[in-house]
């Protein structure tokens, strides 16, 4: 694991374009305690371009692949590999078999494996059915449940039942107001994933970095 398990991380997902997140880049405090996300639109729109892209800005940067990966595992993996990414994410609602084959494949290649749960009721029911344990597993509420289901919670609930049974890092998506990121760390969550604040740069992006950087300790 590339991963260190005794910090908490914060992990910037960027979203819009290119330039955009060069502007964010530039903006954020250099820290180690900072992931650098290539998220699903910005790959979808630039390839793996995008991850290089990023990787190329901040040499030294964990660099995370937003794949959303639901099929052919080995080659995604290939290809944010390639990119320079360090670590990878599935799904967890992809086949067993392609999330299998996918963290097999990110051990061999040298990435963290990443399993993104949204939209997974019982995460350690996927768990449970793999060969070998992702590093990272995502619980996640997805922007569009938080736009348009108001009360769809934040599945913080799901993080000491998953640690329960296995010992795997934790990643929380899907609150990025600074105390749901504080109910994300008061909960036990490794890693929280913020994006609204970082979609476009602005005077106040390196600001409310630290912020966040304060709260994740």
């Amino acid at each position: 694991m590339l991963l260190d398990r005794r910090k908490k991380y914060l992990q910037v997902a960027l979203n819009s374009t290119l330039s955009e997140a060069a502007e964010i880049i530039h903006s954020l405090p250099q820290n180690d305690r900072i992931l650098l996300e290539a998220g699903t639109p910005l790959i979808k729109h630039y390839g793996i371009e995008s991850i290089r892209f990023i990787k190329n800005l901040r040499p030294q940067s964990y660099v995370v692949a937003d794949l959303k990966t639901m099929d052919r595992g080995i080659t995604e993996v290939e290809l944010a590999q390639l990119g320079g990414a360090s670590g990878a994410i599935a799904l967890g609602q992809a086949p067993v078999e392609t999330i299998n084959i996918f963290v097999e494949s990110c051990y061999e290649y040298g990435l963290d494996s990443m399993l993104d749960m949204m939209n997974v009721d019982a995460s350690i029911k996927i768990l449970r059915k793999l060969k070998k344990l992702p590093d990272v597993v995502i619980l996640h509420r997805g922007v569009d449940e938080e736009t348009y289901n108001r009360d769809k919670p934040i599945p913080y609930i799901q993080i000491n039942k998953v640690r329960a049974s296995y010992d795997v890092l934790i990643a929380i998506a899907g609150g990025d107001t600074i105390r749901e990121v504080q109910r994300a760390v008061f909960n036990a969550a490794n890693i929280v994933v913020v994006w609204k604040e970082f979609y476009q740069p602005s005077a106040h992006t390196s600001q409310i970095a630290e912020e966040f950087l304060k709260v994740i300790k």
